[in-house]
């Protein structure tokens, strides 16, 4: 008897994704026994987003604007 590896392929995977995996890890076999190492990745940089300025706006308390609407008529 010999041993079989089952491969239990999930509900959701559809026959392409089984058979692309099980080509991926033969193809990964193969270079490894070829000595073929993967090139090193670099960590990928994230660019920081920068904070909104506040804006120099001048605000009048209430009764001053008021006042101001008021003197406008």
């Amino acid at each position: 008897m010999s041993k079989k590896k089952e491969t239990t392929a999930t509900p959701d995977e559809s026959v392409l994704v089984t058979a692309a995996k099980a080509i991926g890890t033969a193809a990964g076999k193969v270079a490894k026994l070829a000595g073929v190492e993967p090139e090193p990745r670099e960590p990928a940089v994230s660019q920081k987003v920068p904070k909104l300025s506040k804006k120099n706006k001048y605000k009048l308390p209430r009764r001053a604007k008021k006042a101001a609407h008021k003197s406008a008529k």
